[in-house]
């Protein structure tokens, strides 16, 4: 049996006025997406198509090729089986998006921020911190500055566009956020910042995009213990994010995005109503006064 290496070359395209771009192909030891796209631009070199070509078989555009190459975009399933079909390699594309997907993935923080920026509709739960964008800068700060990173300055620029980018985008995003009561009894940045954000927390509550409830501590033991966790809703499909210690999980394999949906849902039913959620936002509040 004899096997060939065949090479990948750059990827060329042009600027104005007729100069070439070489766009190196991705580093597939960096992770298994980049593997993956590797991969896809290994074999459409190897049959000798163009991206169009390409893209014609998947039943997407070259320029999602392209993004697909260049990891700036991933794989879904009717992609790989559609690769699988016309490249007559069984399950290998299949399996790759699998393992993609199962494995830690080292950009995964950047490829939710994508995600965030895509979604029409965010259900996000946490037990301990007020979501991000739903933050003050002041409150952001405090965490900020409680965090491992070495450049305050730069974590608070990348937190602070985050929260810019989310609310620039009007009504063409909705946050169902649901939140522990511990949430609003752990007093952050000191009275004045904490104050602060009630006051912000509460008139968010009131914008038609925002549904905010709380998890009263009388509610009793919920799963929501087990840590933060979120539900993308993208123009074609859901993704899920799993919050723990040291990082997290991006989740998009179907089944368990349906899990994650399914334990936002059972944590909801221990919380109160939008308007009894303000009511104790409000008690928290007066507190402070």
């Amino acid at each position: 049996m004899r096997f060939y290496v065949f090479p990948v070359s750059a990827e060329v395209g042009y600027r104005e006025g007729g100069m070439p771009i070489v766009r190196e192909p991705l580093d597939p030891k960096i992770s298994m997406w980049y593997f993956l796209a590797f991969y896809l631009r290994f074999w459409r070199e190897k049959m000798g198509l163009s991206l169009t070509q390409c893209g014609e078989i998947m039943g997407v555009t070259r320029g999602t090729v392209s993004n697909f190459e260049a990891g700036r975009r991933r794989l879904q399933d009717d992609h790989a089986r559609a690769l699988d079909r016309h490249f007559g390699t069984g399950l290998l594309f299949q399996l790759l998006l699998w393992f993609a997907r199962m494995a830690h993935d080292p950009n995964w923080g950047k490829q939710l921020v994508k995600y965030e920026q895509e979604a029409t509709l965010i259900k996000t739960y946490h037990g301990q911190v007020i979501p991000l964008a739903l933050q003050t800068d002041e409150y952001t700060w405090a965490y900020v500055q409680t965090s491992t990173r070495k450049d305050f300055e730069a974590a608070m620029e990348r937190r602070v566009a985050r929260k810019r980018s989310f609310f620039g985008r009007g009504d063409d995003v909705e946050m169902w956020a649901t939140l522990d009561e511990s949430v609003l009894a752990r007093e952050v940045g000191g009275p004045g910042v904490m104050k602060a954000q009630l006051e912000h927390l509460l008139a968010t509550s009131d914008l038609p995009q925002f549904s905010i409830r709380i998890v009263p501590f009388k509610s009793g033991a919920h799963i929501g213990v087990d840590g933060s966790l979120q539900v993308l809703s993208l123009e074609s499909r859901d993704i899920a994010y799993s919050g723990a210690q040291n990082g997290g999980r991006l989740i998009e394999v179907p089944g368990e995005v349906r899990e994650l949906s399914v334990m936002f849902d059972r944590i909801g039913a221990k919380a109160l109503s939008e308007e009894g959620s303000r009511e104790i936002i409000k008690r928290y509040l007066e507190s402070y006064e």
